[in-house]
């Protein structure tokens, strides 16, 4: 396949904005492409794209696939302040071995109200979990789109993760009229973990995400308008 072949999906080349891409020929022509050939698709078909990531295990293979075409690609993550020592000890040493250019967006802290303490997490389900994860987690998110306005975002979610993403394309709306591109959308677990083995990338296994409870529920990052 050549470079022609990706740009030709009822889309101007070039960059045009994202909001032009038809995403029923795009996913028709996407469905059976390669996380790699979808990220390539992605750089010829948008101008600002972004990447986000929440450096959990294997987050480091969308990272290196990404970085790969795009070197400067802004990355964003949202840091809850609620994450493991693994973790963050898993983002000095990333940080240190690759040259990426990372965005960091924390919470913005009121006096009484949550602070980072495995204490201070309300229950699943409650009223004062929605306030938390607004908290902690979408309004980060928020911030960061607005200060970077992208046409295209980025994200590691596959399909066998949750039911609301079972549900979803490679290309599917995002929130304010961005389009999200999952190139992993399709891959497994085995599959990133072979990709991550094949090149020698670093991993780690103690994370802990505040805001879910469980991996097959929805933070609600992913289902913002």
């Amino acid at each position: 396949m050549n470079r022609t072949d990706l740009v030709n999906i009822n889309v101007v080349p070039a960059h045009p904005p994202a909001s032009r891409i038809h995403m029923p020929s795009a996913n028709q022509f996407l469905a059976d492409q390669t996380p790699e050939k979808v990220i390539e698709w992605t750089t010829l078909n948008s101008a600002r794209p972004v990447l986000t990531t929440n450096f959990r295990p294997h987050s480091i293979g969308l990272i290196h696939m990404v970085t790969k075409v795009l070197p400067n690609i802004p990355i964003l993550w949202v840091d809850s302040g609620y994450n493991t020592d693994a973790t963050y000890q898993f983002v000095d040493l990333v940080l240190n071995r690759f040259n990426l250019n990372i965005h960091i967006y924390r919470p913005k802290w009121v006096p009484g109200e949550f602070r980072p303490s495995s204490d201070a997490i309300p229950a699943i389900g409650s009223q004062q979990h929605d306030t938390f994860v607004r908290h902690v987690k979408l309004e980060p998110f928020e911030r960061a789109l607005a200060q970077w306005q992208p046409d295209v975002w980025l994200t590691g979610i596959r399909s066998d993760q949750t039911a609301y993403r079972r549900s979803l394309d490679t290309i599917s709306p995002g929130p304010g009229g961005i389009t999200r591109v999952a190139p992993l959308l399709a891959w497994t677990e085995v599959d990133l973990e072979g990709y991550i083995y094949f090149n020698e990338l670093p991993d780690y296994d103690d994370y802990f995400d505040p805001t879910k409870g469980s991996d097959d529920r929805e933070c609600g990052l992913q289902t913002i308008a």
